[in-house]
């Protein structure tokens, strides 16, 4: 089975949607454990790259090339553990999306893919999220931490109202507050109240790690 993981980790470091798919079909007719496959397999394979990615030695369509096709992966392989009432070990819950008026995707996708791989349950909310509706979630999944993301100035200002409308429904002392996106900073998180801010995918998992801790 070695081999076959090898196959798994190869897929995602060479950013293979259609291959990472292919295997993952194939560990279901082989009747691997889905568990390992994905966290000795696919899991291992979006490490490597987010750890090259730092290195300097993969660039961000690299990046976004190994998310997708772990991505991939996992829509395979996720019905099967659910099937069969397998749970990953978690290390905490936490609610993603890009905020209401914005429409980028793939900066809040890798970083959500990221932070899966590493062990966080992600509900990914995906784009132009109503302020409420990052309120109603947190509220409804008790999470542990909310993410905003915005690539546009007239948009980062949604979330500063997000964490409003948080300590309105008395939950924003319960939970972590995280943004990012190109136009934020660490100054806009401050100024705006939020516990964190992450530069990027790589930054948003060491970032989130590091509050779990404190």
């Amino acid at each position: 089975m070695q081999d076959f993981l090898e196959k798994c980790f190869e897929s995602i470091l060479q950013g293979d949607k259609e291959g990472a798919v292919k295997l993952a079909k194939e560990s279901i007719e082989l009747q691997y454990d889905p568990l390992k496959v994905i966290d000795e397999g696919f899991v291992k394979g979006v490490k490597r790259v987010g750890e090259l990615w730092e290195e300097g030695t993969y660039f961000l369509p690299e990046l976004v090339l190994g998310a997708e096709a772990m991505k991939a992966a996992l829509s395979v392989l996720q019905p099967i553990l659910l099937k069969k009432n397998i749970q990953r070990e978690k290390t905490s819950k936490l609610l993603i999306g890009t905020v209401q008026g914005d429409i980028h995707d793939i900066g809040k996708t890798i970083v959500a893919t990221m932070l899966q791989a590493h062990g966080f349950e992600v509900i990914d909310l995906g784009v132009d999220v109503p302020n409420h509706a990052f309120v109603q979630k947190a509220k409804e999944q008790k999470v542990d931490f909310v993410c905003m993301s915005s690539l546009l100035t007239t948009t980062m200002q949604n979330q500063a109202k997000v964490i409003e409308e948080l300590a309105k429904a008395k939950i924003r002392e319960n939970l972590k507050v995280m943004v990012g996106g190109a136009p934020t900073s660490q100054d806009w998180a401050k100024q705006i109240g939020a516990d964190l801010y992450a530069e990027n995918a790589v930054e948003a998992v060491n970032v989130a790690k590091s509050a779990l801790q404190h």
